[in-house]
């Protein structure tokens, strides 16, 4: 009967081995993608850029916001207005004289009528030029495939060679049993199996090399994923993409906002040079009276009223900053266009790598079949004493060769295919 603490025992027992399954889950390309761009120092530029864009937004909408202003001035002239009346009627009229030292102090308050328009469209500008550093960081981080490319398939490159390394092993174990067999019957030499033996070693420091390079390129992708990865990690080989040769790379979407951009600062333009109406209300203390020059004593004061305003110089400029913005946009549009064609001949290169690694990889298939038949004979002739070590090993080295071209060959046709997808942003 099992007890409460065997079934605790074993369920300890079962997890490490529950996690060291979880471990050795293959390793994706899709993954490698996506952690090496969320560990990326410049991703953390993206929640900056947004942050950037809702205080620039924010502060931009409160343009439109009341304007208050604090004024004050006090000044001492050299002469004042006078007035001096005869008597009327037998009556003197006293005008009073304006003091030589004046002082005023007021508040005023503003609120614009047609800045609307342009508050909005600088709002539409900060959060156009927000979009286009996102783009930028995308393309930026998007340069991350290439890199992941190239470690992820050398990995899975130096590991087809070191299945092929092991299965030359095997065949020369093999072969070293058979001589072994012959000697002790008398019918090789002991010098043969030197030669087997010798050849044993050489392929285990090709081993060594290998799972070297291995580790080197298992440290520098490690490093991009910020991922615990060991030598035991293995990596799953991908499925051939679906290729096209349209183009959906972030970098057009960043050409394609640049050019809203200068649309959008061209309406801008347009728009300041149309009248500004505010309303607007002063009120404050001054000596004389701004309002009476009568009062010559301190006194409270306000006037209200609307304010029209038409700043004729930006019409000066508008025409030929027009035909600059119109030019930034040509400017954009043709690197926009030196992109395409650039990207398009990449991607017929690639194609062209595809359809050679596909005509190898068919040869080589013919070529393996052939050294693996010739190897199998030689097995059977070194057992009976037709040919020598020398001649097994020669036959051995040349199947081996012929698979170790094949495994790079589609290992290469992979990485052309992923290249292609890259290239082409899809």
């Amino acid at each position: 009967m099992i007890t409460v603490e065997k079934l605790a025992v074993l369920l300890l027992l079962l997890l490490p081995l529950g996690k060291a399954h979880a471990q050795q889950q293959p390793i994706t390309l899709e993954q490698c993608y996506q952690l090496a761009e969320a560990n990326y120092p410049l991703t953390r530029q993206r929640a900056l850029i947004d942050k950037t864009k809702e205080y620039n937004i924010d502060n931009i909408r409160k343009g439109i916001f009341p304007q208050f202003t604090v004024n004050g001035t006090a000044t001492y002239q050299s002469d004042v207005t006078k007035i001096s009346l005869p008597p009327i009627g037998g009556s003197n009229l006293n005008i009073p004289t304006v003091p030589k030292d004046q002082y005023k102090l007021y508040g005023e308050v503003s609120q614009t009528l047609t800045d609307f328009g342009i508050n909005q469209q600088k709002r539409t500008i900060s959060a156009t030029d927000a979009q286009i550093q996102q783009e930028n960081l995308n393309t930026e981080l998007y340069k991350l495939k290439d890199r992941i490319n190239q470690l992820f398939f050398g990995i899975l490159l130096i590991d087809g060679q070191l299945k092929q390394n092991d299965l030359s092993a095997q065949d020369i174990r093999t072969g070293i049993a058979k001589v072994q067999a012959a000697i002790n019957n008398g019918t090789d030499f002991k010098s043969s199996l030197n030669k087997l033996q010798a050849e044993l070693l050489t392929n285990r420091q090709h081993d060594i090399d290998l799972k070297a390079t291995r580790k080197s390129y298992i440290d520098m992708l490690a490093l991009f994923l910020n991922k615990d990865i060991d030598e035991n990690t293995s990596f799953e080989t991908p499925t051939p993409p679906a290729l096209t040769d349209s183009i959906n790379r972030p970098e057009l979407k960043g050409y394609d906002l640049q050019t809203q951009s200068y649309i959008e600062q061209q309406r801008l333009t347009r728009i300041t040079n149309y009248p500004q109406l505010n309303a607007f209300f002063q009120g404050g203390l001054g000596k004389p009276n701004p309002v009476n020059f009568l009062s010559t004593q301190l006194s409270s004061y306000y006037l209200t009223g609307l304010r029209l305003s038409w700043n004729f110089g930006g019409l000066y400029t508008y025409h030929k900053d027009k035909l600059i913005n119109r030019n930034n946009q040509e400017m954009v549009l043709a690197q926009r266009n030196t992109f395409l064609f650039n990207t398009s001949i990449t991607l017929r290169q690639q194609n062209a790598d595809i359809v050679r690694y596909q005509q190898l990889i068919q040869s080589d298939n013919e070529i393996v079949n052939l050294r693996d038949s010739i190897k199998q004979t030689s097995a059977v002739q070194l057992q009976n004493g037709v040919i020598t070590a020398n001649d097994y090993l020669l036959d051995i080295n040349a199947e081996a060769l012929a698979r170790q071209d094949r495994n790079l060959h589609e290992i290469q046709l992979l990485l052309s295919q992923y290249n292609h997808k890259t290239t082409a942003g899809n």
